[in-house]
């Protein structure tokens, strides 16, 4: 799993860009509880899905504070 663009993101409308935050914060946490309950997992896919977490943010962020 490699990280991805961030201009990638930039295409989703705001409906879908909303979905892909809130799975990617359900695949972390579900990786957190893996982690926990000691199996198996891959620790660099924290960092991967945090990065997305945090770009998805940022665009967010951004197109809210352009609408006003």
């Amino acid at each position: 799993m490699s990280f991805q663009n961030f201009s990638d993101f930039k295409d989703l409308d705001d409906v879908k860009l909303s979905e892909e935050i809130v799975n990617a914060k359900k695949y972390l946490f579900e990786m957190r509880l893996k982690k926990a309950t000691r199996q198996t997992f891959k620790p660099h896919v924290f960092k991967h899905t945090k990065r997305k977490i945090a770009q998805l943010m940022t665009i967010e962020q951004q197109r809210k504070e352009n609408k006003n």
